[in-house]
């Protein structure tokens, strides 16, 4: 028998050599990989291996990494010492900071399962199979608690999969590219009515795993490749999600950044890349009152993230204070036992395998704790308290709609209609998500032209509607949403032909068109000397269930699908007035025809749901001055980014995040990389200044809570003590929306990247209007990860702090001393 605080990570000890090198140059911050170890060319001849001495050349793709010929050690855990507390104490009234919601909440739950017997405790944390219930996710009813019918969870991001008389709303990507907190909170408050308009008790969202890779299939889930950014986002939907009476679900922990062999690989992640990039988004969460947790596929450092004690009781429930639930993802659970004692809480969908007519918990984890394997009853307890303290901390105890569909059958549903307006929100948030890139002239927006051509798929209907495929796994027509488990059924779906031809109808401009995108010659008649044409372009991924164009969940490149890039040269070849649309699930690269003057507009539009076209006629014609900002960086070749996805391996695929902190920006900016457009760049049909920088406040001083459980929330950590204050003001002619963002460059004590994303906003501004903007500090925006003592220290030493409109447009500079 293993007690929950036993379990050590035995690695391999190639994997410990790298784990070891990461840990190194997560340390190092701005230092380059080279730097550490040598330049490193895997192969032989004039390919030889080129390693600082006691290194060896480890291919990754096709670039490679210099690790250590000699582990230093087989434990993992050496290499993570943690002094919290861990399961026995973590719902207890000794885990610092727990909200009084979670306080009264708990003190329900526990005297609701005082009386249960421990088969109605592991019931509530053990789904009825796939198809055992209405919806995704299903638990039983529990006659021992008034009201409890077993749970509802169901996915998805984008809003209620499976049904109809829902909305499909803008990906999470897109609700990133606002850079509005508002207009996220918004989106999460229309999500979770049409949730709890649904009967749904929990939401599977948000998704907050990183674009490390970009790649990444299910990258377009989530909210970019910034942890600061990610963790608002994360914020304001729970937020949003949770006023209206419903659970959220923040997923998934841990590293979970890939779709390639997610079930059968282990992410290597240092401690300090770990709680500076990937576990932000989750203290976010835990700072939002989230409800509950989904744990991933993949292996986290060689164990189970589902069954992981170290990640999930000694991390999320110790050191982040986590009072609600972990659940599975489906499928992802692989023991009682050992999952029991690492703090896995509810298996999902219930079943081992898909009608497997057996589960993991239920009778086997009952069993489980009478043969002392799950060491006592309590920890059983402590599940079922935590699940149904999450119920009572909606109030879903009292006055909660009954489930009213069905997944599987859906004539057995009563198709309540969730939708009201929905549909306006949906517009104005697809709008504000669209990133003008490229403006040349001001072609934009458009005045009336007298000839027009609309080339491209993406402008089109799909030919067999907008739900033609399954889980949305095809690339048909207009792109606006990814494929697989992140999806919903589409009530509608407006295609930019339609309300473009109205525009175009209503000004007397003739159209030309052409939507699909094999016949360069007759693309090329169709845009021959017209005064403007505007070209759809599209790039699709989502989850590795499904391969849709050989592409197996992962893109398998960044290249525009459909040969966008010869369409676009096609019509730039004819056209010198060309703006190019592109939906897609991030970045692609645009080097074959960015650069032509031709090509005189570019808008990144992401893949906005519903009301695409509507969203983007508004920007072209200047309904709406475009405000959105990439929250990515577009590259000029894929191999400029520090991590890609790994495609190739057997077993137990390793997959080094050996970048460390360099995740996007921080890769290109520590190593000089010029990107094509840096992160959060996007531009406007009206002008901004920035004036009167002001830095007041100090991180000194204040009393500090000692290390244990929760003590990452501790208040003295993220309370308000450094403000920065400029004056922003609307240069141009246009009523607009400007992003300012603040970006630290740590002291070089920090060992960190030079710039950081810690603040930004939404400013609405008419033509000569200006106001103050205030950004509020905390002692954390300042703080790193130090892995000796197993706390955030503030860096001490003068931190740049850097106000613009972008990460490489700084505007106004200043510095703090720590």
């Amino acid at each position: 028998m293993a007690g929950a605080s036993s379990r050590s990570f035995k690695l391999s000890p190639a994997a410990v050599a790298l784990a070891c090198v990461v840990a190194l140059h997560a340390g190092s911050g701005a230092v380059a990989q080279t730097d550490l170890s040598g330049a490193c060319l895997s192969g032989s001849g004039s390919n030889a291996t080129v390693c600082s001495p006691g290194f060896t050349c480890l291919a990754l793709n096709d670039t490679a990494a210099c690790v250590p010929n000699a582990p230093v050690s087989t434990d993992f855990a050496a290499l993570t010492v943690s002094n919290f507390a861990t399961a026995a104490a973590a719902a207890s009234p000794a885990v610092a900071n727990v909200s009084p919601l979670w306080t009264s909440a708990l003190s329900k739950a526990k005297a609701a399962i005082a009386n249960l017997s421990n088969a109605d405790k592991s019931n509530l944390g053990t789904g009825l199979g796939l198809i055992g219930g209405a919806c995704i996710g299903s638990t039983p009813s529990i006659s021992g608690i008034p009201n409890f019918k077993g749970l509802c969870l169901q996915d998805s991001p984008v809003g209620v999969r499976y049904v109809d008389g829902n909305s499909v709303f803008p990906s999470e990507l897109n609700a990133a590219a606002t850079f509005n907190r508002t207009l996220i909170r918004q989106r999460g408050e229309a999500m979770g009515a049409e949730f709890r308009g649904k009967g749904v008790h929990v939401a599977l969202a948000p998704m907050m795993n990183m674009m490390r890779a970009p790649a990444g299939g299910r990258v377009w889930e989530g909210a970019g490749a910034d942890p600061y950014l990610t963790g608002e986002v994360a914020y304001e939907m729970i937020m949003g999600i949770q006023s209206q009476g419903v659970q959220a679900c923040a997923k998934h922990w841990l590293n979970n950044e890939q779709e390639h062999f997610r079930m059968s690989s282990s992410s290597i992640v240092d401690d300090r890349t770990q709680h500076e990039i990937y576990m932000h988004p989750f203290v976010r969460s835990m700072q939002a009152n989230v409800a509950s947790v989904m744990c991933s596929y993949n292996q986290i450092n060689g164990t189970y993230a589902c069954e992981n004690d170290y990640a999930i009781n000694t991390l999320l429930k110790g050191e982040l204070g986590f009072q609600g639930y972990v659940m599975s993802d489906w499928y992802a659970t692989h023991s009682t036992a050992p999952s029991a004692n690492g703090g896995l809480d509810m298996t999902m969908p219930g079943d081992k395998y898909f009608a497997a007519f057996s589960s993991y918990f239920g009778s086997d984890l009952v069993n489980a704790v009478s043969e002392s394997d799950v060491p006592s009853p309590v920890s059983m307890s402590d599940m079922a308290t935590r699940i149904l303290a999450a119920w009572y901390l909606l109030g879903q105890d009292s006055g909660y709609p009954d489930t009213n569909f069905n997944s599987w059958l859906s004539f057995l549903g009563s198709h309540v209609d969730v939708q009201a307006d929905h549909k306006d929100l949906i517009r104005t948030i697809g709008s504000a998500s669209a990133v003008l890139l490229k403006n040349s002239g001001n072609v934009l927006p458009l005045n009336a032209p007298k000839t027009m051509a609309v080339v491209g798929s993406g402008a089109r209907p799909a030919i067999l509607g907008p739900n033609e495929c399954l889980d949305r796994s095809c690339n048909d027509g207009v792109l606006a949403v990814g494929w697989g488990s992140g999806t919903a059924n589409f009530p509608y779906l407006v295609a930019p032909q339609d309300p473009i031809a109205d525009r175009a109808k209503a000004q007397n401009t003739s159209v030309d068109w052409w939507t699909f995108d094999n016949d360069a010659g007759a693309i090329a008649n169709v845009a021959k000397g017209k005064n403007v044409a505007l070209v759809f372009i599209t790039a699709d991924s989502g989850e590795d269930q499904y391969t849709v164009e050989g592409n197996e969940g992962d893109r398998n490149d960044l290249k525009a699908w459909h040969s966008g890039d010869a369409v676009v040269e096609a019509v730039a070849a004819v056209c010198n007035n060309t703006i190019v649309i592109v939906n897609s699930v991030g970045p692609i690269i645009m080097e074959p025809w960015v650069e032509n003057p031709n090509v005189t507009g570019i808008i990144w539009e992401g893949i906005p749901g519903q009301e695409v076209g509507n969203a983007i006629t508004d920007i072209l014609y200047g309904d709406v001055n475009p405000s959105g900002r990439i929250p990515f960086t577009i590259a000029k070749a894929e191999t400029d980014y520090s991590a890609r996805v790994i495609y190739t391996g057997s077993g137990t695929v390793q997959i080094p995040y050996t970048e460390g902190l360099l995740v996007d920006y921080r890769h290109f900016d520590t190593n000089n990389i010029e990107p094509r457009f840096e992160f959060g760049f996007g531009l406007s049909y009206t002008t901004f200044s920035y004036s009167g920088l002001k830095v007041s406040g100090s991180t000194a001083g204040g009393a500090r809570q000692a290390l244990g459980p929760g003590s990452s929330l501790d208040p003295w950590l993220h309370d308000p003590v450094v403000s920065v204050t400029f004056t922003l003001t609307n240069t141009g002619a246009k009523a607009g929306t400007e992003v300012p963002q603040l970006y630290t460059s740590p002291p070089a004590s920090a060992r960190s990247p030079p710039m950081n994303l810690k603040g930004f906003d939404a400013v609405f501004l008419a033509p000569g209007e200006s106001k103050t903007v205030t950004f509020e500090l905390s002692r954390y925006d300042f703080s790193v990860w130090d892995v000796v003592s197993q706390s955030w220290q503030v860096a001490p030493g003068s931190t740049g702090l850097s106000v613009g409109a972008s990460s490489r447009d700084i505007k106004l500079k200043g510095s703090i001393v720590n």
